[in-house]
Formats: C-alpha cells, structure tokens, sequence
C-alpha cells in the first residue's frame, strides 16, 4: 500500500486517525504500532515476519551492549555481531540473485534505523528503550517505513515516550501531506509518463530528446522521492511526530557538494554519522579523506542496488566530490552563479542517466547520444511532442523546483487574510491529485525498489 493510493486515503488513513484520536494518550503507541503493522503486512503479508524479527533482534542487542558498556571491548563485539547480521540479512535478500527472493520492502530504510539505534547506543548517544513495543514502533512507524525518512532513534526517543498533537500540528501536517501528495500525483507521474514514453522503444537517438529524457527523469525521481517525504513528515505531524526534512530544493544547488546537503539529507547524514566519521572522517589526514569519500559513496550506489550502474553512480558521486574539495571547488565558488548551477545540473543529469540505466553499458549508450555519439541528429519528433504537448507540466514542475514557489507557499499559509484562500487551494489540489490517481493508471514508485 502507497500513500498515493486511493484505499490508502479513504480507508486506511481515515480509520486509523480516528482509532488514535478516540483512544486514551497511553494507548496512543500501541494503536499507532497495530495500526503499522497492518499497513506493512497489506503489501507484504511474509515479510512482516522479518520485521518483527528484526524488531526483536535489535531490542536484544541494544540491550546487551548497554549492559556492557563498562567492558568496551565486549560492547564493540556485540554492536560488530549485530551490525553484520543486519547487514547479512539485508544483503541476502537485495544482492544474493541466485536465491531469486522478491526484496521486502522497506527493508533498507528499517535496516538503517535498527543500526542507528544500536550504533547510538555505542557511542553513548542514547539509553536503549524500555518498552519493546515502542521500539517496535520506532523500526515498524507507517508513515516513514516504506520510504523513509531514515529517523534516528536520537531525533524521537523523547517523542516516543511524549509527545503533543495540536490542531495547528495537524493543519501543517495535512498541508504538508497534501503538497507531497501533488508533487506525487501530479507532477512526478506526469513527467514520469513523458520519460516512460521517451525511453520505451530504446534510447533515444536524437541529442536533444535525450536530454529531456534525461531531464524528464530527473524531475520525475525528485518529485516522486521528495513527495513521499513530505507526505512522511506531514502525517508525521499529523500523529505528533516531528521527523527531519529529507529534501531542501536540491535543484538550486550550485555544486555538487551542495547538491548532496539538499537531496535524501537523512541518507547523507547516515552515512556521515556512522561511516565517515568512524572511518575518520576528515581528521587522518588529505589521502585518508580521500579514500573516506570514496568509501562512502561506493557504498552509497551499492545500497541502492547490486548492479554495476548504480556502484558506478556511487563512485561518480565519490569522485566528483573529491575534485571539488581538493581540486576545482574553490575556482567553481568565483564563477557567477548562473554557471554554478549550469555546472551542477549537467553533473546531476549525467548521474541520473547511471541511476535509471539498466546496465552499464546502457548508460554509455545512452550518454553517447546525450553528447552527439550515434546519434541521428540534434532534434527529432519525439522531442517537439515531450516538450511542446507538455509545455505546462515542464513549466510548473521547474518552477516547483525553486525558491520562489517555496515562499509564495509560506506567505501564503502564514498570512491571516490569506490563509482561507490558501485552505481553498489546497482542498481543491487534493481533489485534483485524487482525480488523477483515479484517472491514471501510471502510478509507479521508484524508491519501492532500494
């Protein structure tokens, strides 16, 4: 189930809310945990199995290390055994192909936030929960489970035990759930019918259609991933919780360093917390840092997949932020702006391309054609239908993109004569984003599959 399906809107969510409304505040985290728990179990009624196995697993192990936290090397033992069985478990069932296991989903996001809770317990950051339910509900919570956020125990231990739900909460959470909802509906299988309709017979063969295949896609990724965000943390603070931003406008970014702090920031941040700074991070030295970068981000295209494209897109990313470090960034920050974010663009569609390529060598084909190898010439007929019979689309999903349709929203909403014209507004979007979902029958959701 996908929170921009339509039984997810009229029935799941509706029940739910009103069960976790109507009960006392002490069975709040119960109801909220069955209530995950079913939400899980209606796409993948197995595999909830594992969850709860991971749940129990990790409650144990957290528990086991802060009971030896006085013996370090017995801690360090119990947090490497149970960091390798999740790791295990999760590399069995998205990189062992021979076994042909279908990928439960979700499995890398509450993988991540069991070794969070584990790894903070460590490093003495935070006391293992009491509660083995509310553990439970921090690895199983619904509207973070499939897709992230990746949340730290650290940033909700508190909210887990207190937390306030207000009606000003709520107003922001529904907004923010309904923006997610029409970048979702609207603008990423919009675009991402364009894309679909660009690359079905092949690569395109045309320069310029290859760049709006390209570009189509990368709209169609940071509309589809940020807007399950949003819907995430609005029906986060719909429920009381507070979850950290996961997207801050990634496409004003005016390098790739940039880039990174603006795009899946929970996954960056993980991967800042518990493997570059482990690794030493920038405090061993320049070649040290250089192989830290290199490291992470290798593994960061690993954890989106076993294929050589996306270990390619890691390491892309890898090298790219090392030259702009220690080679070309402080060149890069005199250039105006304009060819700052010129810069980063071109650098964000060529790893793009790695990212929805099947293969490798797909990749290179269709980079080829991006840069005139192969192809039939600059412009064909698919390039004037994917751009001119969508013009709108383009234009509204770029403008989107940028800082001005951001503060217009917030003026918008935080204006006291204007705030029941923005109610209006963002009723008739949720109407519309519904229409569309019963509408159309392109409703995909790329990150089901990472």
């Amino acid at each position: 189930m996908v929170f921009s399906s339509i039984s997810f809107l009229f029935v799941f969510l509706p029940v739910v809310l009103a069960a976790y409304f109507l009960v006392p505040k002490s069975w709040k985290n119960y109801c909220l945990l069955i209530a995950s728990l079913i939400f899980y179990a209606w796409g993948e009624p197995v595999y909830v199995i594992l969850m709860v196995l991971s749940i129990v697993f990790n409650y144990a192990c957290g528990r086991v290390i802060y009971d030896n936290l006085d013996n370090r090397r017995k801690a360090k033992l119990s947090l490497i055994f149970a960091v390798a069985v999740n790791l295990s478990v999760l590399a069995l069932f998205k990189y062992c192909t021979v076994l042909h296991l279908a990928l439960p989903i979700g499995i890398s996001f509450y993988t991540f936030q069991a070794i969070s809770y584990i790894a903070d317990i460590y490093m003495e950051k935070a006391e293992p929960q009491k509660n083995p339910l509310y553990f439970g509900l921090y690895i199983s919570m619904f509207p973070q489970l499939i897709a992230g956020p990746i949340v730290r125990y650290v940033d909700i231990e508190k909210q887990l035990e207190e937390r306030r739900v207000t009606l000003n909460g709520f107003g922001i959470g529904a907004r923010m759930f309904i923006t997610g909802l029409a970048k979702k509906a609207i603008l990423a299988n919009g675009i991402g019918a364009v894309f679909s309709r660009i690359t079905a017979p092949g690569e395109p063969t045309a320069v310029l259609t290859a760049w709006v295949g390209a570009a189509a896609y990368a709209l169609q990724i940071y509309f589809d991933f940020s807007g399950y965000s949003d819907m995430a943390i609005g029906l986060g603070y719909m429920l009381g919780f507070r979850f950290r931003e996961n997207f801050n406008l990634p496409y004003i970014a005016t390098s790739i360093t940039h880039f990174w702090r603006r795009w899946h920031i929970s996954l960056s941040t993980w991967f800042r917390e518990y493997v570059y700074i482990p690794l030493g991070g920038n405090r061993l030295g320049r070649n040290q840092q250089i192989l830290n970068l290199l490291v992470v981000w290798t593994l960061t295209g690993i954890w989106h997949g076993a294929s050589l494209n996306f270990l390619f897109w890691g390491f892309y990313y890898g090298v790219l932020l090392v030259l702009e470090k220690f080679v070309w960034g402080k060149f890069i920050e005199k250039l105006p702006s304009v060819l700052q974010h010129i810069y980063a663009l071109l650098l964000v569609l060529i790893g793009w391309v790695f990212f929805f390529s099947d293969n490798l060598g797909s990749a290179f084909a269709y980079l080829g054609n991006m840069f005139g190898a192969g192809s039939t010439g600059f412009a064909d007929a698919v390039t004037g239908q994917a751009l001119f019979y969508h013009w709108l689309l383009w234009i509204t999903a770029v403008f989107a993109c940028t800082r001005i349709c951001r503060q217009l929203i917030r003026k918008g909403t935080a204006h006291p004569k204007l705030r029941w014209i923005a109610a209006a507004i963002y009723i008739a979007v949720f109407i519309f984003s519904v229409s569309c979902l019963i509408t159309d029958s392109f409703n995909p959701f790329l990150y089901f599959r990472f």
